[in-house]
């Protein structure tokens, strides 16, 4: 007995153990008691508790998937010269993690994980606050009007969000939040964390946004949720991709359209394990947020991309693109009169309207076009642009596979996306329409869009159903389906229910989703493109990975352009979440006065929306894409207004439109001082915020290479008030 008691306490001095931990950073303390949870999350400054009263705050929670098993810490010892944690867990496993507290956040990793058993996830938290002013659910941030607290993944498989179906996605919905209690009172049939379905038909995109007011919240992610209780979560985990599972579209995805019940078997993915699982935890000062942030990028080695010298998450890096239609006779001419840096090509009047990448057909009809009917190669006309200082690029569907790919026609990739695989029961000659399988699985299950499509060897077939008594029979079959040829197969041959695709074809599974960010990148190089909007990105989601999906897909791209010699590329897109949050500069979806009316400087609905997405997670909102002014005035309230909210946007310019305008220049000339203003740093905190304003009008002129003169006029009288503006640009 007594040996026991000398080893037990030999144990305890190892481990330095202690009933409490405090480690800090320069803005907070975090204490972790001896059972392995958070107890305390102070803001050093105020001195102000924000660890939720009487919730728990596991540190580290291990997870069995397909058992829906949560195992939190049952005990916590510490290690003060290994700066380590030892939990342990019910199940009997012992989790090391590794502490680093670093001037502005604490870093954590998973070093070992013994007795592991079954464990396939594990979580960082939930870490409950009292803080749910601001809810930043894209990278898992809480804030209110003083301080910050958030969570930041340091490697691709530490992603946002509980272990989930589709591992991280969690459905587009309204959520009822006020910003402002005062300001904007709930009405009696409302309370605060209620959940709505978005609105609209669930095909239009515009209709998802049907909510004016200011208390009903869009939300696009899951790095941290609402509890109305006591206030806030924020949470990252990470899964062991190795590993096979099976997920559904669960009830949460009523809240967008889908009702039917449909389940896809997730490929496992070779090397990709939850080992080494590490995340960065900080507090600050609200207004420092972004720069610890980059703080924990650059010291951890995360993707650190520069625009213009300076991280393109950095606020002064917001500025407004053109998206170009129709003949490019005067695309050179105008961006420069307006003093802006890139163009995306949308193609509308004759040119290359959504790009899909095509290996048969690389370049998909991209040419420089002229009113005279002259044609200049894509990668000729790319190189001029870039001589020219324009940043160039194309308006991408991402990783959607059109049906006329050489991927799938005349015969389809082995890597197009299969939701699940069952056997041929029955040998099948070329002309068989009676297709008998061994066992139904899913097979019953409507396809997404109405699309049933099986993929069997090198042909792809159509069908309706599956009979649901032996012999299982496929009904409503059509051979050779999307051009393949059809073709013998053997009894015991696979036969794959393929993912559909949003715009009329398939997906890629992982593998092929490497080779479509490699080849982007290829492709962006020989055109001399520095410019790409993937509209579509959430087709990165489809594979069953998640964020891990985006994340992949983008270093992927990045790390071949580099081969290049390429280190920016400037991305927009659709699809904001964690996964791309570090590489995307700018997401310039929807448009018109549903996102922003450009006359009456007032936010339209999709527009409000986002702006908090955008907002709450340190990214800057957008107008989408707007108009060419009708008049010089537009044009004043356009900018200003963009440069008031820190939001980007991009300008629709037509040769032919622009020429019909009898303002033309004066337009140009209004666009170009506001940007070369912008650009010079002019502006003070309190004019950007005079610029948001509705009754006030502003304009601007640009009196020298280094000054200008701002113009204001007060709620609507006839006098202007003048200053002047020095550049304040190193």
């Amino acid at each position: 007995m007594r040996k026991l008691v000398v080893l037990m306490f030999l144990g305890l001095f190892q481990y330095g153990y202690s009933k409490d931990i405090t480690l800090k950073t320069k803005y907070a303390s975090v204490s972790i008691n001896e059972k392995g949870f958070i107890t305390s999350f102070k803001d050093l400054k105020h001195g102000k508790e924000c660890a939720a009263k009487g919730q728990n705050s596991p540190l580290l929670a291990l997870h069995i998937w397909y058992k829906k098993q949560t195992f939190e810490p049952l005990s916590a010892l510490y290690n003060k010269e290994k700066q380590t944690f030892v939990l342990k867990y019910a199940n009997g496993s012992e989790a090391t993690v590794k502490v680093d507290p670093k001037a502005q956040y604490i870093r954590f990793e998973l070093v070992d994980l013994k007795n592991r058993g079954e464990v396939d996830n594990l979580i960082w938290g939930p870490i409950k606050t009292n803080i749910s002013k601001t809810i930043g659910e894209l990278i898992g941030v809480v804030r209110d009007n003083d301080f910050a607290i958030g969570m930041f993944g340091l490697n691709d498989n530490t992603t946002t969000g509980l272990p989930n179906n589709g591992d991280g996605l969690e459905m587009m919905h309204y959520y009822i939040h006020s910003p402002d209690p005062i300001k904007y009172p709930l009405p009696a049939n409302l309370k605060e964390g209620q959940k709505f379905r978005i609105g609209g038909d669930g095909v239009n995109d515009v209709a998802f946004y049907s909510h004016p007011e200011e208390y009903y919240r869009m939300t696009c992610g899951n790095g941290a949720i609402l509890e109305p209780s006591y206030g806030s979560y924020i949470v990252y985990h990470s899964r062991d991709r190795r590993k096979a599972h099976t997920i559904s579209k669960s009830v949460e995805a009523e809240l967008l359209f889908q009702t039917d019940p449909q389940h896809q078997v997730v490929d496992g993915l070779e090397g990709v394990d939850l080992m080494n699982s590490a995340v960065a935890l900080y507090a600050c000062p609200d207004k420092l947020g972004l720069s610890v942030i980059e703080d924990i990028v650059k010291t951890e080695g995360l993707p650190y991309i520069k625009d213009n010298k300076k991280w393109i998450k950095d606020p002064t890096n917001n500025r407004p693109d053109v998206a170009w239609s129709g003949v490019h006779d005067s695309l050179i001419t105008y961006t420069k009169q307006i003093g802006f840096r890139t163009v995306q090509d949308e193609g509308q009047g004759g040119n290359y309207a959504e790009y899909y990448y095509n290996p048969g057909n690389r370049f998909g009809g991209m040419k420089g076009k002229f009113s005279n009917k002259k044609e200049e190669d894509i990668r000729v006309f790319g190189e001029r642009l870039k001589k020219e200082g324009i940043a160039y690029g194309v308006h991408t569907l991402c990783e959607f596979i059109q049906t006329n790919s050489s991927d799938v026609t005349p015969v389809p990739n082995k890597n197009l996306l299969k939701l699940f695989t069952v056997q041929l029961d029955k040998y099948v000659s070329p002309k068989d329409t009676i297709i008998i399988v061994k066992d139904t699985l899913y097979l019953n299950e409507r396809g997404d869009f109405n699309v049933n499509v099986l993929k069997i060897g090198d042909e792809i077939i159509q069908y309706k159903g599956v009979t649901k008594t032996r012999p299982y029979t496929l009904t409503g079959v059509k051979r050779g389906y999307f051009k393949t040829f059809a073709l013998p197969h053997k009894k015991g041959d696979d036969i794959s229910k393929l993912k559909p695709s949003a715009y009329s074809g398939l997906m890629p599974d992982m593998i092929l989703q490497d080779t479509y960010a490699r080849a982007y990148a290829d492709l962006l190089n020989e055109c001399s493109m520095d410019f790409i909007d993937f509209d579509g990105m959430e087709s990165c989601l489809y594979q069953g990975h998640g964020y891990y999906s985006y994340k992949r897909f983008f270093r992927n791209l990045f790390d071949q352009a580099a081969k290049h010699g390429n280190t920016y590329i400037r991305v927009m897109g659709a699809g904001p979440s964690e996964g791309n949050w570090l590489y995307m500069n700018t997401i310039n979806l929807g448009g018109g006065n549903h996102m922003f009316n450009a006359e009456k400087g007032e936010w339209g609905i999709e527009g409000k929306d986002m702006r908090y997405v955008f907002e709450s997670s340190y990214m800057p909102g957008t107008f989408g894409i707007q108009a060419f002014p009708k008049n010089e005035e537009v044009a004043h309230n356009l900018q200003c207004k963009s440069i008031g909210w820190g939001a980007q946007y991009m300008l629709a310019m037509n040769q032919a439109t622009v020429e019909k305008n009898p303002e033309k220049y004066k337009i140009f000339k209004a666009l170009k001082a506001w940007e070369t203003a912008r650009e010079a740093n002019v502006f003070t905190d309190k004019q950007k915020e005079n610029f948001k304003s509705t009754k006030d009008k502003f304009k601007i002129e640009q009196t020298s290479s280094t000054t200008w003169t701002l113009y204001t006029q007060k709620e609507g009288k006839e006098n202007w008030i003048a200053e002047k503006l020095i550049s304040n640009t190193k």
